[in-house]
């Protein structure tokens, strides 16, 4: 199946190729990631990445821990960079739930479970950028958005086993990214 290495590493590229240029935004102030959705996608991706792996799922569960990596990169430069200082109770609310989710999955002892658990609390994390980038919708990168949900894609044809344990985490996060598009898009309109 050297088809789905192929389509494995064309999903690790788009991972890069998404990252840099918005690290690099990042650092130069033009983009300013909510920290709270960074820490809890940093640490659900990882998770999930090792759940993929003890369900066979391959190398295309290598894309989600590439990005589980750099992830927490980026959770680490929206700390340093204190790129939000909005926080508001609301995000609070988002962190608190997304948080204390997290140990549930070592309580269920299936990857299934744990990926179900792990791709609502990351759902629950784009709380935060989706208030922040409501308000202010030139502060992300649509492009970004974009990249990640075609990589989830690729990834999900690249899984070497097909189970919802492998897919849900990919499939959820990549309409997440299309929701999210899609109001940033119309919030820039109206604001324009």
């Amino acid at each position: 199946m050297f088809y789905k290495e192929i389509l494995s590493a064309i999903a690790i590229a788009l991972t890069i190729i998404a990252f840099v240029p918005y690290i690099r935004s990042i650092m130069r102030g033009i983009v300013r990631p909510h920290v709270f959705s960074w820490i809890i996608w940093s640490s659900v991706t990882f998770i999930v990445f090792l759940a993929q792996l003890s369900d066979r799922g391959g190398v295309g569960a290598w894309p989600i821990g590439v990005s589980g990596l750099i992830t927490i990169y980026v959770a680490f430069l929206a700390y340093r960079k204190k790129s939000d200082d909005s926080i508001t109770r609301l995000d609070w609310i988002f962190f608190v739930l997304a948080m204390t989710s997290i140990p549930l999955w070592y309580v269920t002892s299936d990857p299934l479970w744990a990926v179900v658990v792990l791709t609502t609390v990351d759902l629950i994390g784009f709380g935060p950028t989706l208030r922040k980038a409501y308000v202010r919708p030139f502060e992300e990168q649509v492009l970004f958005f974009v990249l990640i949900g075609v990589r989830n894609a690729l990834s999900i044809i690249a899984l070497e086993n097909y189970s919802l344990t492998t897919i849900l985490f990919p499939a959820a996060t990549a309409a997440a990214c299309v929701v999210f598009i899609a109001m940033v898009i119309a919030r820039r309109r109206t604001l324009a």
